[in-house]
């Protein structure tokens, strides 16, 4: 299977025409809406004062203006312009792995280059956390249009595993963890992950982080790992290594513990109210990934 590379990343802004991110939840979209709107309330970015007008909000009165004209003022607010858009991309050699059409470490690469270039076509300001094999993850600060793209894609390409290997059983909570202090409130974090390192802390930060942000889950799946090997005996081999692998034994012992993860993920996703969508390496991104976006669970 072939790797993607820069220019495949970047082509990718072609798909990303006509799409959108919008906050999924209203009252965050109030708080710090997904673009400057011209509709006047409740924000971040004060406006202008003016006359009290019937059908106002009572909470929005500047006292002190109102005390110096004798007649009640209301303040006026916008929506604070580009929201930030987070990307978490929880890579690791684990994810080089796929029996259908691409490896899920390419398609967390597609996915993400797709959802960046929908984020900047959009007027929001485009941040990434990118796993790194066991250090630090990198990180790229929100940055509005497409001079904030690149570097992303650019730190993806490099970034990707080039042979399997063990997933790093912290590395999502390393993830959500370093992202915590960089936010601020209205974000949306779209967290691209198979979630083999989804464990109690992981769980608490992502509970504390999706309070004031708007938070989605993309799971990482193939095939093979929810239907589990056929029954049968099979040799299996990486470089250096071959062995034979007993198919009945192995598939009933799989889809146990895919089960067990199975539920762990979507009981989260339900007990914080998170959209869970699943992404499948048999389904190229540009094709599957945009009617995804247009469900009611990702529109507005």
């Amino acid at each position: 299977m072939i790797l993607p590379d820069l220019a495949e990343l970047v082509a990718l802004r072609g798909a990303a025409h006509g799409l959108s991110l919008h906050a999924r939840h209203p009252a965050m979209a109030r708080l710090q809406g997904a673009h400057r709107s011209a509709q006047r309330g409740r924000g971040l970015e004060f406006e202008e004062v003016r006359l009290y007008a019937p059908g106002d909000d009572a909470r929005n009165i500047d006292w002190r203006v109102t005390a110096r004209r004798g007649q009640p003022h209301t303040k006026l607010f916008r929506e604070e312009r580009e929201r930030p858009v987070w990307l978490l991309a929880d890579l690791h050699p684990g994810l080089y792995f796929g029996s259908r059409y691409q490896l899920k470490s390419a398609l967390l690469l597609r996915a993400a280059a797709l959802l960046a270039w929908v984020a900047v076509l959009g007027g929001d300001r485009l941040g990434a956390l990118i796993a790194d094999n066991g250090n630090p993850p990198r990180i790229f600060p929100p940055r509005a249009r497409e001079a904030g793209v690149l570097p992303v894609l650019q730190a993806l390409t490099a970034a990707q595993p080039q042979a399997p290997g063990e997933a790093n059983p912290h590395s999502l909570n390393t993830l959500l963890g370093s992202l915590r202090p960089l936010l601020q409130p209205g974000s949306l974090i779209l967290v691209l992950s198979d979630f083999s390192s989804l464990d109690d802390a992981a769980e608490n930060t992502l509970s504390a982080i999706s309070l004031h942000n708007d938070c989605r889950l993309l799971w990482l799946v193939d095939p093979i790992e929810h239907a589990g090997l056929p029954a049968g005996n099979y040799r299996v081999g990486l470089p250096g290594r071959l062995w034979w692998l007993d198919g009945d034994r192995s598939r009933a012992d799989w889809l146990e513990k895919w089960a067990t993860r199975e539920q762990r993920l979507a009981n989260l996703a339900r007990r914080l109210n998170l959209p869970l969508t699943r992404l499948h390496t048999s389904d190229p991104v540009a094709s599957s990934l945009p009617p995804l976006l247009r469900e009611p669970s990702w529109a507005a």
